[in-house]
């Protein structure tokens, strides 16, 4: 069975007796695969999700006894952009998602910004979070580079960043993009699909995701996390700039603080595990599950 919905869900106005309550726009789009034990999929930055499109057929398919209820967030792969802070409200929206389908603690798969929302999930609604498998994202990736940094230093690098990127005229921006994904992905056809998504996603929806993500820094807080977690990491594309043991030790610090994290990285998959090397995560994440 398969639906598509969007999701709206209603801010509570707690204001004068008789205040009608409002529509919140919808934060993310939903599609659901399967039934079963519910499982929430949350693809990455400008990223549709049909890049789970594979790993539902996996993992949902007949007699799985699992249901699949796969994310594209607003902005994205040409789903229509929201105002305000994207992530603050699509979390809130997730967990009132789950209350409002009954759906317990459904185990949860994030692809790096994507993984970053799930980590926040586990961090703020444990309640509502069940297992957590977080692929190639990191809990404060603007320190992966110096890890003694500030907040006050993250916030300026990631100002830095947008401004830059919103200086870029489109020529430009597109050419970068291409470059970024290039590195991102093995497959050219796959490089072409990523491509696309991100030329029908919202321009100033992806700078300001982009933006938080980088500011961000959760490598305490993950402490909070009640949630078995499973990271999936990779290297290879990485490998002219640091070997291989110091990528998955940059890994190691900063889920340290991750009460009985596992973590395990690819090693012929770049970014886009799923893609790249898809039979080994979907092992992994079975594995995990089951």
């Amino acid at each position: 069975m398969k639906r598509t919905l969007q999701t709206l869900i209603l801010l509570t106005s707690v204001l004068l007796a008789g205040t009608s309550q409002a529509a919140a726009p919808a934060a993310f789009t939903v599609e659901v695969t399967g039934q079963g034990r519910p499982l929430i999929l949350i693809p990455g930055l400008a990223s549709s999700g049909e890049v789970w499109q594979g790993t539902v057929t996996r993992l949902c398919g007949p007699k799985t006894g699992r249901a699949c209820h796969v994310l594209t967030l607003a902005g994205f792969a040409g789903v229509a952009p929201i105002d305000g802070d994207l992530l603050a409200q699509a979390e809130r929206q997730l967990a009132d998602y789950i209350g409002a389908n009954k759906l317990g603690q459904p185990a949860i798969i994030g692809h790096s910004l994507g993984g970053f929302l799930a980590l926040k999930m586990a961090i703020d609604h444990p309640a509502r979070t069940g297992k957590l498998v977080i692929v190639d994202s990191l809990p404060a990736l603007g320190a992966t580079q110096l890890p003694s940094i500030t907040q006050e230093q993250l916030q300026a690098m990631s100002t830095q960043m947008q401004s830059a990127m919103r200086a870029q005229d489109a020529a430009s921006a597109s050419a970068s993009q291409r470059r970024t994904v290039a590195a991102m992905v093995s497959a050219p056809a796959d490089v072409e699909r990523i491509i696309g998504w991100g030329q029908r996603s919202d321009r100033e929806t992806v700078i300001s995701a982009m933006g938080t993500l980088m500011a961000s820094d959760l490598r305490q807080e993950v402490a909070k996390v009640q949630s078995p977690t499973l990271v999936l990491g990779t290297w290879i594309a990485y490998k002219d700039y640091a070997p291989r043991a110091a990528i998955e030790a940059t890994f190691q610090q900063q889920y340290r603080q991750l009460p009985g994290v596992q973590i395990a990285l690819a090693d012929t998959a770049r970014h886009f595990i799923m893609y790249d090397q898809p039979d080994w995560m979907y092992a992994r994440i079975e594995q995990f599950l089951d």
